[in-house]
């Protein structure tokens, strides 16, 4: 086959085109989802993590708001970066088909297993349309990471919310029990967003491996890079067994790529071809971010040496938070959640007039603070501040 039609079905299987879900489909009705796209952006975390990097000081010292990884991205993600500019003109073909070989070799899947994009923000928007039509309903624990289920609202799904065990942990049992004809999707965060908790490995394995019988579960394992084991703690044996399972991976987190954008589904090869038509996928991706992907990728010493500097941060703050008297949630993740003894909002307008900024949070009714791990010296400007005003 030539490569001209290789790259019209590309084309036509990714939809392309603005609007794409439209024609795709041939109703009236995704075309009136169109300004739904533009107003759906209200109230769920990304967006209140956009307004607090907004509202930051000019003089920021410690940006402790986002989740973002201050150590990255790598020399090697850096360097391919600049290396390809000089064929920035030509389309991303190869290099798609480069990187989405690397992730099937390490994961041990198929390429038709793999559905990239610029982040996994395109592909969990493609899910919340996807699965919330005919006001089904999306279940995820409460609270959760929930740019999904508030988009899917916006497309008249309905949004379950399951509470936390009282360790802050997923609830799977629960989760399961409200699994019923309507469910459309159950979303896991593992490690979860906000509160930096797992569950354990096989019990997740076994509610994967039950519920996807009924409907379709969705893994984000966008944090999964910080645990001691991200390959033994995935989900991706559900995939491989044929289980009705999505794992969404983003490089935002320990890979440095909040901004470069990076991000990829793994499912069974129908689930996302249907997805694919709910997102521009591939069109989103840029030769630069693809060779900076393609470089740090599986970037093992990179990846060490990151995760060691967190961890290191990480424990400075736990130190400061138990000298100050402070309760915190452990993490699993570069993030942590420690409740607080002020009004929220008030901390966190305080913390930011001394150039720091972080999360305002409420959970379970209760005034919590969620701060990203920066470096050390971001770390030692929050202790600083914090001292001031605990």
């Amino acid at each position: 086959m030539s490569n001209s039609l290789n790259r019209r079905n590309w084309i036509k299987s990714s939809a392309l085109m603005a609007g794409g879900v439209a024609f795709l489909t041939g109703t009236m009705n995704k075309l009136a989802a169109m300004p739904v796209i533009r107003k759906m952006r209200a109230g769920n975390t990304m967006l209140a993590e956009e307004a607090a990097i907004m509202q930051a000081p000019a003089g920021l010292k410690a940006r402790l708001m986002a989740n973002e990884n201050p150590f990255g991205p790598s020399a090697a993600a850096k360097k391919a970066i600049i290396d390809s500019l000089d064929t920035g003109y030509q389309y991303t073909f190869a290099s798609m088909f480069t990187m989405r070989g690397k992730i099937a070799t390490y994961e041990g899947v198929k390429g038709t297993n793999i559905l990239m994009s610029s982040g996994s923000s395109p592909l969990l928007q493609a899910a919340a349309m996807y699965y919330s039509k005919g006001g089904k309903s999306i279940i995820t624990a409460d609270p959760s990471y929930d740019d999904l289920p508030t988009q899917a609202e916006h497309f008249d799904g309905k949004w379950v919310k399951v509470p936390l065990t009282a360790d802050y942990k997923l609830d799977l049992d629960a989760i399961e029990a409200k699994v019923d004809g309507n469910t459309g999707l159950v979303y896991i965060c593992n490690p979860n967003n906000p509160t930096a908790t797992i569950v354990d490995t096989e019990k997740l394995k076994g509610f994967c491996e039950r519920v996807s019988k009924k409907t379709v579960v969705l893994v984000d394992e966008a944090y999964i890079d910080y645990l001691p084991d991200p390959k033994a703690s995935s989900m991706m044996d559900c995939i491989k067994a044929g289980h009705n399972v999505i794992i969404a991976r983003t490089f935002s987190k320990l890979y440095g790529f909040a901004g470069l954008r990076f991000g990829y589904m793994v499912g069974q090869p129908d689930t996302l071809k249907a997805l694919g038509a709910y997102t521009p996928a591939w069109a989103c991706l840029s030769s630069t971010a693809l060779a900076a992907a393609i470089a740090s990728y599986r970037e093992t010493d990179y990846l060490a040496d990151a995760l060691k500097k967190t961890n290191a941060s990480k424990e400075f703050l736990y130190e400061t938070l138990k000298k100050e008297n402070y309760t915190y949630i452990p993490s699993s993740a570069n993030f942590v959640m420690f409740q607080l003894k002020m009004d929220a909002k008030k901390f966190s307008e305080e913390m930011n007039k001394r150039g720091v900024a972080l999360r305002d949070w409420k959970l379970n009714g209760q005034d919590w603070c969620r701060i990203s791990i920066g470096r050390m010296d971001e770390m030692e400007a929050f202790a600083a501040a914090f001292k001031e005003i605990s």
